[in-house]
């Protein structure tokens, strides 16, 4: 519950942050010209290379271990993972030039039905009914939220315009959210077939991938990006500070990302998030005296009741397990293999499982090696 609570806080701290600098960043203007930064690559190679950069500090510096040893399957899922992650965002940010941000909100609320669909696409990877009941619920409490806020009028017109909710940025963001969903899933099963795989490898040489990606792609002689960029931070040394703290609040919450990831599953990392975009617009409504609407009231209603759900049932499968578990060491483990392969307890629970009875119980360590081993090839 400690850990829970550590990602959870870590995550809302870091990106409430990151993304008060990432609307600075994108919209705020510099200079007596009144200049905008729109180089979006250059921005994301940046937060990549930081990102890279502190999760090495955090291996090496804080866990005082040694760096994961490269073949080149690793090397050929790290550039997978990447090429996915780097394809993302300029489809969110193409998106942004057809609809407003109230748009792009309640739609990225919406992530957790691409992750539930590809983990079953690609990795046919199963979920308790309850999961299902939790994605519903949170993603039509915060889409009801966002859909029945009332609308500002000037002179009785709608400040919404009909470009805003344009069905082509709809179906950027759609991509744009399949393929973060597709990055979700794979990060899911590279964790799944390699356990030697941390949530910090992860950060640290997925990033390192990413900035390879990008720096290729600027470096292109045809590409004026980047010389256009390293041109404006000349001119405009003010958006450099605030690149700086963007990407520092951005690498710093993705170790609490991939930490969450690897310790609980993407569903759980993807709960945490919607929640956070949930609770800042709570948070907004509150902190400007704005009031809401029975309509509303109620969303928030069924977004909190779909995350009690979620911890309710955990609680109570736990307990399930714990009362039908004979005492033979071995068929404990059955079980949470089992439980591991529907998301009820993480390959990282597994693992901790094993380890824990391994040094605990020399008797069947022999025993208890082995069902590593085959943990370690098979695990889901």
């Amino acid at each position: 519950m400690l850990d829970f609570a550590v990602c959870v806080g870590g995550i809302y701290v870091c990106f409430l942050t990151w993304s008060t600098m990432q609307e600075r960043v994108t919209t705020a203007t510099y200079g007596a010209d009144h200049q905008q930064f729109k180089f979006t690559i250059v921005l994301n190679l940046i937060q990549a290379m930081m990102a890279s950069l502190i999760g090495y500090v955090y291996i090496r510096g804080v866990q005082r271990k040694p760096m994961l040893e490269m073949n080149a399957h690793r090397w050929k899922r790290f550039f997978q993972v990447a090429l996915l992650s780097s394809s993302a965002s300029p489809f969110g940010y193409m998106a942004l030039r057809y609809i407003n941000y109230p748009t792009m909100t309640l739609a990225k609320t919406c992530k957790m039905v691409p992750v539930v669909f590809m983990n079953k696409m690609l990795y046919r990877r199963h979920y308790p009914t309850y999961k299902y009941a939790v994605v519903a619920m949170v993603t039509a409490g915060v889409s009801a939220f966002m859909l029945f806020k009332t609308s500002s009028k000037r002179g009785g017109v709608s400040t919404v315009e009909a470009v805003e909710n344009s069905l082509y940025g709809l179906l950027l963001v759609l991509i744009n959210l399949t393929i973060d969903g597709a990055v979700n899933s794979t990060q899911d099963q590279v964790f799944a077939e390699d356990p030697e795989i941390t949530g910090q490898h992860m950060m640290c040489m997925m990033n390192l991938c990413s900035t390879v990606l990008m720096a290729a792609w600027l470096l292109n002689p045809f590409n004026p990006e980047l010389v256009s960029a390293l041109r404006f931070l000349h001119t405009h040394p003010r958006a450099m500070a605030d690149i700086g703290m963007f990407a520092v609040c951005g690498s710093l919450g993705q170790c609490f990302v991939f930490y969450t990831l690897a310790k609980f599953g993407s569903l759980t990392l993807t709960t945490v998030t919607v929640t956070r975009k949930f609770l800042t617009i709570l948070i907004s409504v509150f902190y400007n005296g704005h009031a809401l609407n029975s309509k509303q009231w109620s969303a928030t209603g069924v977004v909190f009741s779909g995350i009690a759900l979620d911890v309710y049932m955990k609680q109570t499968s736990k307990k399930s397990m714990a009362k039908t578990m004979v005492l033979d060491d071995t068929s404990q483990l059955d079980t949470l293999e089992k439980l591991a392969k529907v998301d009820i307890v993480s390959t990282a629970e597994l693992q901790a499982s094993i380890e824990q009875k391994i040094d605990n119980m020399p008797a069947t360590r022999h025993e208890l090696r082995r069902r590593q081993q085959l943990v370690e090839v098979s695990a889901t």
